[in-house]
């Protein structure tokens, strides 16, 4: 079954951009054209007087940034308090601060550009059933606190024996209420929840975003951004203060280049100037396809963005199923709420395997993601749901579960804003302000994110 996205048949598919065709000369190449670029090259043209481009091997936000959950979360995949172990507290705060702040970056650019894509901001949750996932997020808490960063809230189902064995170290940090305002936020009957996380979320169509800045841009700085589409870059050669990018016969020139990609792409980077970049790059993300669908129900129930741990197990690389409700206009049927349900991965086979146009949507997938709806979602329906959205993307996760974002140590000439790692909205607009700082030399402090 070939993948059909809600948020790619929400674009106008009438704005094309030229191929890379003759040899051509920037200040600053971008490499992808998803959220993580388009992010990359606002922030770079609105703080510079440099010339960027903007190279897409396939088209503008048809990537990741077309094929994911649209959830904007404050979060890590990996948990703060394993952040605190392995780089200490001073830089995990500092790190979850950063994407804090990319709230206020991306309001940053819906001002700035005066968008329209409808985006919700709300909270949402995160729901638990058992006594070792709350004491997971309890700890994940009481590091923030102690950094002194912002609190989220902790509920536990005050009728439950877990309500009794919370440690002292813990206290402050959570609420007892009934089970039931529980499982109303949550939205679901199942009584197996017995906790749950609030925090800060939101719905985006990332890949609309994308398309609206872009025409921002181009109509801002029509002497300073160009984009070309349907460019795959075969070949990166590094020199010691310049790149050469290299595409069917043509090149790109250029004094710095920024990877924005999920790190599986077909080119090969040669460092003339040091040490090897092409194994190192390569092996810096591994990849998950990620599958989802989506179906229409009336208009009624407010957004929302909600995650399941709903596995007895803690495992950190255990898949949950997330569930996201926001209003969509479709252009054929009209105004809907859009119920968005994820969680289903398969491991991506290797480099360079996965093709978004051959890949299958597997009927397991569909069958667990419907499986999970039903006995979880209150209001979903108890027959056959007509799921007019079935679509996957491949998810690069780097090693730490982090982001990379910064200059490559071998040679300063290429930097990064790479690894979406499951939840890569704020993260990417953060990595494009954060670049756009290295880029004009700025003296920044040492990050979680930066490559090692």
């Amino acid at each position: 079954m070939p993948t059909n996205s809600p948020w790619l048949h929400q674009l106008k598919f009438d704005l094309k951009h030229p191929t890379l065709t003759e040899n051509y000369q920037t200040d600053i190449a971008i490499i992808g054209g998803g959220i993580a670029g388009v992010a990359t090259a606002f922030f770079a043209l609105k703080n510079s007087t440099k010339k960027i481009t903007l190279i897409e091997g396939y088209k503008i936000a048809h990537g990741a940034t077309g094929h994911n959950a649209g959830q904007i979360v404050s979060y890590f995949e990996h948990p703060f308090a394993d952040i605190v172990k392995e780089h200490g507290l001073t830089l995990a705060a500092r790190a979850q601060e950063a994407i804090y702040y990319a709230w206020d970056l991306l309001d940053e650019i819906y001002q700035s550009a005066r968008l329209k894509t409808p985006i919700s901001r709300f909270t949402g949750y995160a729901g638990c059933v058992n006594r070792t996932q709350l004491l997971l997020h309890l700890k994940n808490l009481h590091f923030q606190r102690q950094a002194g960063l912002r609190i989220e809230e902790v509920l536990i189902a005050e009728n439950k024996p877990i309500a009794e064995e919370i440690p002292a170290e813990f206290a402050g940090l959570y609420g007892l209420v009934p089970q039931e305002y529980i499982l109303n936020v949550l939205q679901t009957s199942n009584p197996r929840y017995i906790g749950a996380l609030a925090s800060r979320k939101g719905c985006l169509n990332s890949a609309l975003f994308c398309e609206e800045v872009i025409d921002f841009l181009l109509s801002t700085y029509p002497g300073r951004f160009t984009v070309f589409e349907q460019s795959p870059i075969t070949n990166i050669v590094l020199k010691d203060r310049s790149a050469i990018l290299q595409n069917q016969g043509k090149q790109a020139k250029c004094r710095r280049v920024v990877l924005c990609t999920n790190g599986f792409e077909n080119f090969t980077i040669h460092n003339s100037a040091g040490e090897e970049v092409d194994k190192n790059f390569h092996d810096m993300v591994q990849g998950r396809v990620g599958y989802m669908a989506a179906y229409l129900e009336p208009l009624g129930n407010p957004p929302t963005a909600i995650s399941y741990l709903s596995s007895p197990d803690t495992k950190e690389n255990d898949p949950y199923f997330y569930f996201t409700r926001r209003e969509y206009e479709h252009k054929e049927l009209g105004q809907h709420n859009l119920i968005c349900i994820g969680g289903p991965e398969d491991p991506s086979e290797s480099k360079g395997d996965y093709d978004r146009e051959t890949h299958l949507y597997p009927e397991r997938a569909r069958a667990e993601i419907d499986d999970f709806i039903k006995e979880t979602y209150r209001h979903a329906l108890r027959d056959n749901i007509d799921y007019l959205f079935q679509w996957h993307g491949l998810m690069g996760y780097t090693p730490t579960k982090l982001r990379i974002i910064g200059p490559e140590p071998r040679n300063k000439t290429l930097l990064y804003n790479l690894g979406c790692n499951g939840v890569g909205i704020l993260s990417s607009i953060y990595g494009g302000k954060r670049i756009s700082q290295f880029l004009n030399r700025e003296r920044l402090e040492k990050s979680v994110f930066d490559p090692r």
